[in-house]
């Protein structure tokens, strides 16, 4: 699976900046020689070394500082050579070049996307968990994501699988070395307590999982759409959410033709709050194209939000909803109200003043799942499949309580369900994982990493 080929990639992003990195990886020995072909330096391994990058003829391209790691002590575990010049688009094209002239004759060649970070994983540097941890830590949108998945990236998520592995792999053991002994496997794990091992391991898995979900929360945060008749003021509440004017707001019915999506953060966790054309018959193209567009969004939503006018309750309007979808109702514009009864499970607001907008916000977040964890504290970044492979775990352990409850009529089925358990976990961090899996994971990260 490894190509031992060297690569090399533009490490920094795109555009101008102070300073530029073009980073190697690979091949025994390559790296050192071509650093000093371009340097004419003898380069300390793990110090940075100032000298200048010079081109064929022996111009400078650039000044800046070469850092040699040799393997196993890298990133990568291969030896790693970065090149820091100045951030120029141009001097790191040139550079760039350079280093692939100079490395022709050793099979150099561009990295692909995440290859660094995946040559890192097959080299044992990193598992697949932590893997995964290093692009969600580049593209957090908020603090509480950025600790979260630096909590992952230490390997707090992968002790946490470790440990469940290591835990079945126990009562694994255990369970099938009773197998050899058909008259006394019963009494056997009954006095190692095979049912309460089992049970404290659901326990904690049930743990990872709470932690997990909202680890993925912080990652892929929660869709909120906003439907209702024209003049509802959806508008005027996704403004109010964003704390800016986002939408367009008149009192002309069907202002907003299109959708409108602002991502906004409650408690550290990503929104992204959508517009919509208000639902009505019309004969106009434009705002039909709209409506359309708003079906399109609800179909696509986490949860809706159902907008009414305080004022004009009498007014008959009716929204056929996915059944599965939570739908939250809220009544708006009760500042225009002389006084207003409270009504269950309805929120009343006023988007105008802010009345009832915490209340509606402490609302979505319940539906999200959040459970108030303080800035990402403890929380790792999960992703879907993590909580795909956890809950797999998870209806394994529960079909092994079931085989447990059979006694010795069912053993073989507790020893192979506890097997599929421990696959299902392992997974996550890596151990088991098909070629197809890893290009579609690593082939989402940025080049350079």
């Amino acid at each position: 699976m490894l190509d031992n080929a060297p690569i090399l990639a533009i490490a920094t992003a795109p555009g101008r900046g102070g300073v530029g990195i073009v980073r190697l990886s690979g091949g025994k020995g390559v790296l050192l020689a071509l650093a000093q072909a371009l340097t004419s330096k003898i380069l300390v391994p793990r110090h940075a070394t100032l000298a200048p990058f010079t081109a064929s003829d022996g111009s400078a391209i650039d000044q800046g500082l070469a850092l040699w790691f040799p393997a196993p002590h890298s990133y990568t575990g291969e030896d790693v050579l970065e090149l820091q010049g100045h951030g120029g688009p141009v001097v790191m094209q040139l550079l760039l070049k350079r280093c692939i002239a100079l490395g022709q004759t050793f099979g150099l060649r561009m990295a692909a996307p995440g290859e660094f970070t995946q040559r890192a994983f097959l080299n044992g540097q990193l598992d697949l968990a932590q893997a995964e941890s290093v692009a969600d830590l580049i593209e957090a949108s908020t603090e509480a994501a950025a600790k979260a998945a630096s909590n992952a990236l230490t390997g707090a998520f992968s002790k946490e699988v470790h440990a469940l592995v290591h835990g079945l792999t126990q009562l694994r053991m255990l369970v099938e070395a009773t197998l050899d002994f058909p008259e006394e496997e019963i009494e056997f794990l009954q006095k190692a307590d095979a049912v309460g091992q089992l049970t404290r391991l659901k326990t904690q898995l049930a743990k990872v999982i709470a932690t997990t979900q909202q680890g993925a929360l912080l990652r892929d945060g929660l869709r909120v759409v906003l439907v209702g008749a024209p003049n509802v003021g959806k508008s005027s509440l996704l403004n109010a959410l964003a704390g800016q004017d986002i939408a367009i707001v008149t009192p002309i019915a069907g202002t907003t033709r299109d959708t409108i999506t602002q991502t906004i953060h409650l408690n550290g966790v990503p929104l992204d709050v959508i517009d919509t054309a208000g639902l009505r018959d019309t004969t106009d193209e434009v705002e039909r194209l709209g409506i359309e567009r708003t079906w399109a969004q609800i179909h696509k939503a986490h949860v809706v939000l159902k907008l009414r006018d305080a004022t004009q309750l009498k007014s008959d309007f009716t929204i056929n909803l996915p059944a599965h979808l939570p739908v939250v109702q809220v009544l708006n514009k009760v500042d225009l109200l002389s006084n207003y009864a409270p009504t269950d499970n309805i929120y009343a607001i006023s988007a105008k003043t802010g009345a009832g907008l915490d209340e509606l916000k402490a609302e979505l977040l319940r539906i999200a799942g959040w459970q108030g964890n303080a800035g990402g504290e403890g929380l790792y970044i999960a992703r879907e499949r993590h909580i795909i492979a956890l809950q797999a775990a998870q209806t394994q352990l529960d079909a092994a309580a079931d085989c447990a409850d059979m006694g010795d009529k069912a053993l073989d089925l507790f020893a192979e369900c506890l097997r599929l358990a421990q696959q299902a976990l392992g997974e996550i961090t890596g151990e088991f994982t098909s070629d197809d899996l890893l290009g579609v994971i690593f082939g989402q990260f940025c080049i350079g990493k």
